[in-house]
């Protein structure tokens, strides 16, 4: 820890709570950086605190610059960035006056159109560092507790295991059964920042199942990331275990310009995370699971192949049955701004959101869909109504279910049908 260089809360205050939003599986916390209101998405996966995606109307004073580059997952190069220290990031009460952040120049980098909402940055480590963090994420709030003040009480339901903390990641010890073999221990990074159930590394320990398809895995700072998609029979952490859970095998050229991967086998993220209410202690090196009512929840796959993104507005028509003339704006994934007529017409900025992605052989591919048409519907219900991720939940609702998707194809209405399939139709009994 670098001198001065802490989050604090007041001398009399033993927590602070905060409320988060929770986007595909992702959490999302207001961090105010030298005076301006950000969000940030809270990941345990990175060493400090990264601000992206930063426009003019932002406003934001950073302070003491100098040039450094940046590694992470992904198959591009390693992306130049801006190191800046001495500024101030506060979470209410909570407050630290020297921190160290880095800058992404690079307007490619954005995970505001995929989730829906703005994004400002990524922090992760000083937090936890800092604090005893709480997260329950049944009602979507996190206590950052002074970890001199924290008290373990005594639940039943509740299990406490070891953590390793290494480079500033923290690591838990778990079991994966893949098919039929049988157990295997693995050694996997706690990551909220990863929206997907868990990772494994392919070794000679650790082999790919036989159903597997090839995907799109995810953005990292250094490009995207791809690999397979399959399941395994459980994910055991502790006594809790986890069946026919959703798993990914990273390419390993994703992870070529990360050293010191130490014996790291994979990792674990938010829709596995998700299903408990977890206290992470990084001071004492450990971390307690309670299961909440997620527990049980199916995994979710993307059944229909289709991934989505948000690229800018568009202007939605509308006769009403009477109008003044007059503005009026409403809160929304990135604001929905309506325009009343006199003559009964009624104009919406609504967010765009276009097919960004499309797995090859899927269902959506197959009945003739394309990476760029512009969704207008989903069965019938227009989608500028829903945020991203509920419109991704109508397009992948359950297996038999037949989808009509309305899209815009340069310039004209195409209306295509087809059926969600199980993605794995030849599971042994």
């Amino acid at each position: 820890m670098g001198i001065g260089q802490a989050f604090e809360l007041p001398k009399d205050q033993k927590y602070q709570k905060i409320k988060f939003e929770l986007v595909n599986n992702l959490i999302i916390i207001p961090i105010e950086v030298n005076g301006t209101q950000l969000s940030f998405l809270l990941d345990s996966g990175v060493n400090k605190p990264i601000l992206f995606n930063i426009t003019d109307q932002d406003s934001i004073e950073i302070k003491n610059v100098s040039e450094i580059k940046i590694k992470g997952l992904g198959e591009g190069k390693p992306l130049k960035a801006l190191s800046s220290r001495g500024n101030t990031f506060k979470l209410k009460n909570i407050i630290n006056r020297e921190q160290l952040l880095y800058v992404i120049i690079d307007k490619s980098l954005n995970f505001s159109t995929s989730l829906g909402i703005p994004v400002h940055g990524i922090i992760g480590y000083d937090l936890f560092r800092d604090f005893v963090v709480d997260i329950n994420y049944s009602n979507k709030t996190i206590k950052f507790y002074d970890p001199e003040h924290y008290q373990y009480k005594k639940n039943k339901k509740a299990e406490t295991l070891p953590l390793t903390i290494h480079r500033r990641k923290a690591y838990v010890d778990a079991n994966v059964f893949i098919a039929d073999s049988e157990n295997i221990p693995v050694h996997l990074l706690l990551d909220t920042g990863s929206s997907d159930a868990i990772w494994l590394f392919e070794d000679d320990d650790i082999g790919i199942p036989t159903e597997n398809y090839d995907d799109f895995l995810g953005k990292g700072l250094n490009g995207d990331i791809f690999g397979k998609r399959t399941k395994v029979n459980s994910i055991q952490l502790g006594s809790f275990a986890l069946r026919d859970a959703k798993a990914a095998f990273p390419n390993s050229r994703s992870f070529a310009s990360i050293k010191n991967m130490g014996n790291r086998n994979g990792s674990i993220g938010g829709e596995v995370l998700k299903r408990f209410n977890i206290v992470f202690d990084y001071p004492n090196q450990k971390v307690t699971l309670r299961k909440n009512h997620m527990y049980k929840s199916p995994f979710h796959y993307n059944l229909s192949g289709i991934t989505l993104q948000h690229d800018g507005v568009r202007l939605v028509s509308q006769r009403i049955s009477d109008g003044r003339g007059v503005v009026k704006s409403k809160g929304g994934s990135f604001g929905n701004v309506q325009i009343l007529f006199e003559n009964h017409t009624r104009l919406s900025l609504v967010p765009e959101i276009v097919v960004s992605g499309i797995r090859a052989g899927s269902p959506a591919e197959t009945a003739g869909l394309k990476q760029g048409d512009i969704i207008l519907a989903v069965n019938g219900k227009s989608i500028h109504k829903y945020k991203i991720q509920e419109i991704m939940q109508m397009l992948d609702e359950k297996k038999g279910k037949r989808i009509k998707v309305l899209i815009e194809r340069y310039n004209s209405d195409l209306l295509f049908s087809f059926v969600l399939e199980d993605l794995f139709k030849h599971k042994k009994p």
